[in-house]
């Protein structure tokens, strides 16, 4: 049975990250704000779409390695935010642990699609 994708853990999780990178980059100062805040904001917003597509797609595991890549992205820039001082260590731990469990479940469920 194909289980609605907003109802997988997930999801529910990368969602989340959504929302806390809406929230963290409308503090961006003006210089990063319009550059590295809209790129992590599609960033972001792309993970969705991979677990959409891989929820409803035969071939998973295409779709859960694109999710894969732009997840790594998304690291990048958050560690790009800290090292600019724009991202404090404490928000950065936040946004790891949580990240940390979405690339546990999405490599678990590419593992199981293979």
């Amino acid at each position: 049975m194909l289980w609605p994708y907003h109802s997988l853990p997930v999801y529910r999780d990368t969602y989340k990250l959504v929302l806390a990178v809406f929230e963290l980059s409308k503090d961006f100062p003006k210089d990063y704000k319009y550059t590295l805040g809209q790129d992590m904001k599609r960033d972001a917003l792309q993970l969705v779409r991979s677990i959409y597509r891989a929820n409803k797609s035969s071939q998973k595991k295409e779709h859960l390695e694109c999710f894969l890549d732009e997840f790594e992205l998304l690291k990048l820039e958050i560690r790009l935010c800290v090292d600019l001082k724009i991202l404090s260590f404490k928000k950065q731990a936040e946004l790891t642990l949580l990240m940390d469990s979405i690339g546990k479940q999405v490599t678990g469920w590419r593992n199981a699609s293979q």
